[in-house]
C-alpha cells in the first residue's frame, strides 16, 4: 500500500490553530457585520470547518466573543510588557513612559475590535477580568517603581485604576474629535499621558 502523506505533516490541524482560525473568522465578521448579524453559520462558513467544530469549542455565540476579549487583552498586556522589558530594569521612570506609548499604540491599533468587544452592556455587567488583567500590569509597574524609590504612592490599587482610565479616556477622546494620522497621534499623547502621569506620581 502507498501512503501518500507527507512524513512529519499532520493530516489535521491542531486544535489550537483550529481554534484561532475560528476566533479569527467570527472577529473579522464582528467588525464587518456586527456581533447581532453574525451567525454560527457565517462564521464556520468563513473559517471553512463544519458547524461541528464550533460547538467543539463554544456553546454558544457570545461564547466566542468573550474569548475574544480574552485574546484582545492578553494580547495587550503581552505588546506592552514586551515595550517595557526593552527598558532599563532600573529605569521606572522611562518604563512609565513606555506604558503609556505603547498602551495607546495598542489601543489605537485595534480599536475598532476594542469597541466591538468592550463597549457593550452585556460586557458591563459580567465582571471585568480582562480589565483586571491590564490592572495587575499597571499595579507591578507601580509598586515596583516605588520599591526602587522612583516614586511616592499612598493608594498604588487607586492610581493604577486613575492611569488605566486616563489612557482610555484620552484615546476615546482624540477618536472623537477625530484623527487623521493614528501614528502621529498616538505618539503625542502617548507623550502627553506620560507627562501628566510623572506629574501625578511626582517624578
Amino acid at each position: 500500500m502507498t501512503n501518500n502523506s507527507t512524513p512529519g505533516v499532520p493530516r489535521t490541524k491542531p486544535a489550537e490553530v483550529r481554534l484561532d482560525e475560528l476566533m479569527d473568522a467570527a472577529q473579522k465578521l464582528f467588525i464587518e457585520k456586527g456581533f447581532e448579524a453574525t451567525t454560527v453559520s457565517d462564521i464556520v462558513r468563513e473559517a471553512k470547518v463544519a458547524k461541528g467544530t464550533f460547538y467543539h469549542y463554544f456553546n454558544a455565540k457570545p461564547e466566542i466573543l468573550s474569548a475574544l476579549r480574552q485574546r484582545f487583552s492578553r494580547h495587550f498586556v503581552e505588546q506592552v510588557q514586551l515595550a517595557m522589558d526593552a527598558c532599563d530594569s532600573d529605569d521606572w521612570p522611562t518604563r512609565l513612559d513606555v506604558w503609556c506609548r505603547a498602551s495607546v499604540n495598542a489601543y489605537l491599533a485595534g480599536i475598532e475590535l476594542h469597541d466591538l468587544l468592550f463597549h457593550d452592556n452585556y460586557y458591563h455587567g459580567h465582571g471585568n477580568s480582562e480589565r483586571d488583567r491590564v490592572l495587575a500590569q499597571i499595579i507591578e509597574l507601580l509598586l515596583s517603581g516605588k520599591r526602587h524609590g522612583a516614586w511616592q504612592l499612598e493608594r498604588p490599587e487607586l492610581s493604577a485604576i486613575i492611569l488605566y482610565h486616563g489612557m482610555h479616556g484620552a484615546v476615546d477622546n482624540a477618536m472623537h474629535n477625530g484623527i487623521t494620522d493614528r501614528q502621529a497621534t498616538a505618539q503625542q499623547l502617548g507623550e502627553d499621558l506620560s507627562l501628566e502621569f510623572r506629574r501625578l506620581l511626582g517624578c
